[in-house]
C-alpha cells in the first residue's frame, strides 16, 4: 500500500485510539508486523502544545517509519497551523480526525461530529492539505447516524481536495461500537475514489481479515481494539492474507517476553508514577482469557509501585508456564479505549 511518497511493507494499519497508541503501543505493533501505525489524536488547540500529555503525544524518537499523527479540531485555520507545528516535530504523515464518536470530542464540534456539515469538512481538508507538505489521510466513519451516512459524499469531498488515503470505519457515530460494522458502505466507497481506502471496524482474526477485504475492496485494513494485548495479530493476518494458513497461537512464554518488554517501554515513556498507572490496562488485555486472570487482575489494579507490578507478573507467567497454557482470546475485544 502506497501513501504518498510512502510504500508501506503491507497493507495492514493500527488505527489511533486514545489512551493506548503511545510510542510505545505504535513501536510494538510495528515490530509484530503492522505496516503502519497512526498516532493518538494531538489537539489543534495551541494552548494546549505545552502540555505534558501534547509533547508525549508528539514524541517520535526512533520511531519506525513512517510517523503518522493524528489531529482533531474543527477550526480550519486552527487545523492548518496544528499540522504544521506537528511536521515540525516530525510527522511524516498527517491524519485528521473525523471519525471519534466520544461525546467530548462532539461536544465541540470535532471528531465525527464534523459529518453534520459538509462544507466545514471540504474548508478543513483543504486548510489541512494546503499547509504541509506531506501527505495527509483522512479518518472518518459512514455519518452521523443511520439517517444521514454520508460517507460517500465525504470521500469525494476529500479525494478533491487531496487526501491521499481515506480509513473508513463501517458505523455510524450515533452506533458508537454496536451493531455489525456496515462493509457495504466501505465497498461504495471504494468503488467510486481513487484513493487508497482503509477498511476499519470488527476486524478480530486473520479470517475476518480475509472477508472484509473480500466484502469491501478495500486496499487495506486498519485494526484498534483487537490489537489491545494482542499486537501479534498483524503478524497473523498478515501471514494468513500472504499464506491461507493460520500461525499457531503465541506461547505463554512469548507473551510473557512481548509484555514485560511493552511493561518497560511504558515505564521509560511515563515515568514510574504515571508508567504504573498506564501499564494496567494493558495488563490487562494481555492476560484477558487466561485461567486465574480475574482475580490476578483484580489484585493488580491494587498495585502501586513498579516492582510490585514487575514480582506479580512473574510470578502470574511462573504458573503458567508450569501448566503451559496458551492465550485463549475472549470473542470480542476490549472496549475499554476510545478508538478514533
Amino acid at each position: 500500500m502506497q501513501i504518498g511518497p510512502y510504500r508501506l511493507k503491507n497493507n495492514l494499519l493500527v488505527a489511533p485510539m486514545a489512551g493506548v497508541t503511545d510510542r510505545p503501543f505504535r513501536q510494538l505493533c510495528k515490530t509484530m508486523g503492522a505496516g503502519m501505525a497512526v498516532s493518538e489524536m494531538v489537539s489543534s488547540n495551541s494552548l494546549l502544545w505545552g502540555s505534558e500529555k501534547t509533547r508525549r503525544r508528539a514524541n517520535h524518537e526512533g520511531e519506525v517509519e513512517p510517523k503518522s499523527v493524528q489531529i482533531a479540531g474543527a477550526d480550519p485555520a486552527m487545523m492548518a497551523e496544528a499540522a504544521r507545528y506537528n511536521v515540525d516535530q516530525g510527522a511524516q504523515i498527517i491524519d485528521i480526525n473525523m471519525g471519534c464518536p466520544a461525546k467530548k470530542v462532539c461536544n465541540v464540534m470535532a471528531g465525527s461530529a464534523l459529518l453534520q456539515n459538509e462544507a466545514l469538512v471540504q474548508r478543513i481538508v483543504e486548510a489541512v492539505v494546503a499547509a504541509v507538505d506531506v501527505p495527509v489521510t483522512l479518518k472518518i466513519r459512514t455519518g452521523w447516524d443511520r439517517s444521514h451516512r454520508n460517507a460517500l459524499s465525504v470521500a469525494h469531498i476529500a479525494e478533491n481536495a487531496g487526501i491521499q488515503s481515506l480509513a473508513i470505519h463501517g458505523r455510524t457515530r450515533a452506533c458508537g461500537y454496536t451493531g455489525d460494522a456496515e462493509y457495504d458502505t466501505i465497498a461504495a466507497v471504494k468503488a467510486a475514489v481513487r484513493i487508497p481506502v482503509v477498511a476499519n471496524g470488527d476486524i478480530t482474526s486473520p479470517q475476518k481479515a480475509r472477508l472484509v477485504l473480500d466484502l469491501t475492496g478495500a486496499d487495506g485494513l486498519m485494526i484498534g481494539r483487537a490489537a489491545q494485548g494482542r499486537p501479534w495479530i498483524f503478524r497473523e493476518i498478515d501471514h494468513f492474507l500472504a499464506t491461507g494458513t493460520l500461525l499457531p497461537p503465541p506461547e505463554v512464554s512469548e507473551i510473557h517476553m512481548v509484555l514485560k518488554h511493552h511493561l518497560e517501554d511504558l515505564y521509560t515513556f511515563y515515568g514510574l508514577e504515571t508508567g504504573v498507572r498506564v501499564a494496567r490496562k494493558h495488563i490487562s488485555w494481555y492476560t484477558r482469557g487466561l485461567k486465574g486472570s480475574a482475580a490476578f487482575r483484580h489484585a493488580m489494579n491494587q498495585l502501586q509501585t513498579v516492582a510490585e507490578q514487575r514480582e506479580a507478573v512473574e510470578a502470574f507467567f511462573g504458573l503458567l508456564h508450569s501448566q503451559g497454557q496458551r492465550l485463549e482470546y475472549d470473542t470480542e475485544p476490549p472496549n475499554e479505549a476510545l478508538a478514533a
